[in-house]
């Protein structure tokens, strides 16, 4: 069999020949006694899943601690390089050995090339050119000083007398010790809920530009780095990558928009020019590797130069998920493996490191807070934008890995960079959270309900949107709920989108809405859709303010951004989509598990009164003028403090010409006769009477019944009728009698109240958060053109005295 010989440089002793047949890619088969780990196909699949296994096990377990995802990747390498599970030469040997370096190498850059080609296309210069002065200074400062500190740096560690010129060697371990990762930052802001704050947009302006200057740096340093010998082939390298930089900007951007303009407006784009494109990323890494600078930058550059817009947004979802999900891992994988942490073997050289750690922290510290002095921001802010621009990822491990294949950085030097990246990015979290807390106005506010809220002031709306699918009816349900010059609505609306890795996602808010660019993804295509619709009903409709935001967290800590805002604002009322939407069959199917989570939390947690609106559409177009809006609509009232508010919105409502409103009141039989006995009883009896809860939310509840009937007495939208039922069996066929004769059922939650007229009602519910009511109109055999809004009224949480002592000294909720 004909044998092929591989050598691979021992950095640390002779040279060690690795030989293998080149047919040994795939095996026959255990059964022909051949052991998979002998062939490189089987091998490489099993290195890879241990390598996703070992990073998604990390990512759960520092989950906690709020760990960015690169420093989990990283870590996953080092425990199964040589300084953990590597230390077991049998595990080294059969697992990650020698001669399966190459193939593992080789994806892990195709899986960087076209990751690095993504962060092309999402990267918008021009937002670097609008960036104001403060971010270009930050950045600037940034990078000057922890430079500065590499090269001084490079003193301490180069005592070997490597070939390279001392300027190689400063650079690469300036620009490792400088560069902030934009995508690494972008995630900590959203999980620190700082994204959209002004230190958010200032930290990740800094970042990009910061990104920026450092592949200029990483194109010089390769140049240099792999040109010891004679300075005027790092001329000819610098020359031809700029001229490869000009054949992209003045023919492959042209050639790009051609294509663009070939397809038609909404339709996909052929097979052949997506092939296309992606064949020419491997051409432009091929270009760039062959004239001297890393196969990675000639595909950013490629990435750089295609228009924002339909075509990225096509390039972005088809690549992303396979690339930063299954095979970026690799890169960083195999920075750990490389990484020996055992090669730090003095302890002068453990104090070294530490040292490095610390001033390069300090550098970027120190240079940011001149900055924020200068431009008087406070001294806390300067500190946190200092600590979140340490933010280490990406392009300071292609500077590392680079460094290394080069032999500018040794085993020791290498190890000791890994693991400044990986604290320096660890730290940022937990000190952030100690020291910088943004100041939250926690000024109480009473009209926290509809109920309380002033018939003739400002309505303040929380509006909740996952996806476009949302936006008609809510819009026909904020015009049905009658914006007048007395009693104006302000509406926030809030795109709720999940928080995943990807760095596209997080711009939405700033650069999209402040400069009008075209969508980069489907997120941002969605969100301005969203935008859309309410600017222009906010343009179509009278007295109504909208305040378009995007909300992006994990759903697990969702609720809090929307009680946060909800609390902010000041808002009475919030409205959030419920988790399942209607099929074309009228069935009703859940969208997302994860929304009904969302739903639970913030009905345990809201700040104000929260509505769950089941869309099963609102007749009526977006674009309706107030007085052509139609609606039917139902209040099914059985008493409590949810009931109280359902009707209290519903009354908000009736005052529109174009609404008309039936109220149901449903009646225990026993309460009629027990309400005479008792109007005969205590007829100015004088006698001191206990109230109980229950009685006190009977009085509450004829109150408002009673104001409502009196102020709509002579109204014909106005319907009022009373149910007398004994069981969950006749309410259930009252509300069948009704059916479909309305377009809308507003109900309370009825949380907390137990009642012989719901008996029953709750043994099958498939929704509890929704109430016996809620549920049972929700369910898909139910209603099945109906929309329903379910009520839950604030009372504030337990054990705060939200009420007010009555003239009998008990405490009224509000």
């Amino acid at each position: 069999m004909a044998q092929k010989l591989v050598a691979t440089m021992n950095r640390s002793a002779d040279e060690t020949i690795v030989c293998y047949a080149p047919t040994m890619i795939t095996t026959n088969g255990v059964w022909q006694g051949d052991n998979p780990l002998d062939f490189s196909l089987p091998l490489f699949i099993l290195q890879l899943t241990l390598v996703v296994v070992t990073t998604r096990v990390l990512v759960f377990l520092l989950k906690p601690l709020r760990q960015p995802r690169v420093v989990s990747e990283i870590l996953g390498g080092v425990i199964l390089g040589p300084s953990v599970l590597g230390r077991s030469s049998k595990f080294s040997n059969a697992i990650f050995p020698l001669r399966s370096v190459m193939v593992l190498e080789t994806m892990a850059n195709v899986g960087l090339l076209y990751f690095l080609f993504l962060v092309g296309v999402e990267m918008d210069i021009t937002v670097v050119r609008r960036t104001g002065r403060r971010a270009m200074l930050v950045a600037v400062a940034g990078m000057v000083l922890p430079f500065l500190i590499g090269a001084a740096f490079s003193f301490v560690l180069d005592q070997k007398g490597q070939s390279m010129t001392r300027g190689t060697f400063i650079l690469f371990l300036g620009v490792a010790l400088s560069v902030t990762a934009f995508p690494v930052l972008a995630r900590i802001l959203a999980e620190l809920k700082l994204i959209n704050t002004e230190l958010g947009r200032i930290a990740l302006s800094s970042a990009l530009i910061n990104d920026m200057c450092a592949w200029v740096l990483l194109a010089l340093a390769i140049a240099l780095s792999e040109n010891q010998s004679t300075s005027l082939a790092s001329l000819w390298v610098i020359l031809s990558s700029v001229a490869f930089v000009a054949f992209c900007i003045f023919v492959v951007r042209p050639a790009i928009a051609w294509i663009i303009r070939r397809t038609p407006e909404g339709e996909n784009f052929s097979d052949f020019y997506i092939c296309l494109i992606l064949t020419g990323v491997m051409i432009s890494g091929f270009i760039t590797d062959a004239i001297g600078t890393h196969s990675v930058f000639g595909a950013f550059v490629f990435g750089l130069v295609i228009p924002n817009g339909p075509l990225g947004i096509t390039l972005i979802e088809k690549l992303e998920d396979f690339v930063s999900g299954l095979l970026l891992p690799l890169f960083f994988a195999i920075s750990g493996l490389k990484t020996n942490i055992s090669a730090i073997k003095k302890a002068s050289t453990w104090g070294i490191l530490m040292l490095v750690i610390f001033l390069a922290c300090v550098g970027k510290i120190a240079g940011t807070v001149l900055v924020s002095t200068f431009y008087q921001m406070p001294i806390r802010e300067g500190i946190t934008l200092g600590l979140l621009m340490n933010a280490k990822g990406l392009v300071e491990m292609i500077v590392l890995n680079v460094g290394k294949d080069q032999e500018v950085l040794d085993d020791e030097s290498f190890a000791i960079m890994v693991t400044v990246a990986v604290v320096m990015t660890a730290i940022i979290t937990p000190i952030v959270t100690t020291i910088y807390r943004p100041a939250r106005k926690l000024l109480p506010y009473k009209r926290r309900t509809i109920q309380s809220s002033k018939p003739d002031g400002e309505l303040r709306v929380l509006v909740c949107i996952h996806t476009p699918r949302n936006v008609p009816t809510i819009i026909n349900l904020l015009e049905a709920s009658y914006p007048s010059k007395k009693s104006p609505i302000c509406v926030y609306v809030v795109h709720l989108v999940e928080l995943t890795g990807r760095a596209s996602a997080m711009l939405i808010v700033h650069n999209t809405r402040k400069f009008g660019r075209p969508a980069l993804n489907r997120t941002q295509a969605q969100s301005e859709h969203i935008i859309n619709a309410f600017e222009n009903y906010e343009q179509h409709a009278g007295c109504v303010s909208v305040h378009p935001l995007t909300a992006i967290s994990p759903y697990s800590t969702m609720h809090e951004d929307i009680c946060n805002l909800a609390e902010d604002k000041r808002v009475a009322f919030i409205i959030i989509p419920f988790h399942k939407q209607q099929t074309v069959d009228g069935g009703m199917e859940a969208t997302n598990p994860a929304f009904r989570t969302v739903n639970q939390n913030v009905l345990a947690n809201a700040p104000c009164s929260v509505g769950v609106l089941v869309d099963r559409g609102l007749n009526g177009s977006t674009r309706l003028t107030a007085n052509q809006v139609s609606h039917n609509v139902a209040v099914l009232f059985f008493g409590g403090p949810d009931d109280r508010e359902a009707l209290s919105y519903a009354r908000r409502m009736s005052e529109h010409q174009g609404i008309t409103l039936t109220v149901v009141r449903f009646i225990h039989g026993e309460d009629v006769d027990g309400h005479a006995a008792s109007q005969l009883e205590g007829g100015g009896s004088g006698m001191l009477t206990v109230e109980t809860e229950d009685e006190r939310e009977k009085q509450l509840d004829e109150a408002l019944v009673n104001d409502f009937g009196l102020k709509n007495m002579n109204d014909e939208t106005v319907v009022y009728t009373e149910k007398v039922v004994s069981n969950g069996e006749e309410t259930v066929a009252v509300i069948r009698s009704m059916d479909n004769a309305h377009d809308l059922f507003i109900v309370g939650r009825g949380q907390g109240i137990i009642s012989p007229l719901t008996a029953g009602l709750t043994d099958w519910s498939e929704c509890p958060e929704l109430g016996a009511i809620g549920d049972l109109l929700a369910s898909a055999d139910f209603a099945s053109t109906v929309s329903v809004l379910v009520v839950q009224q604030y009372v504030g949480p337990q054990g705060e005295g939200l009420g007010t002592p009555d003239s009998t000294g008990h405490v009224i909720r509000h």
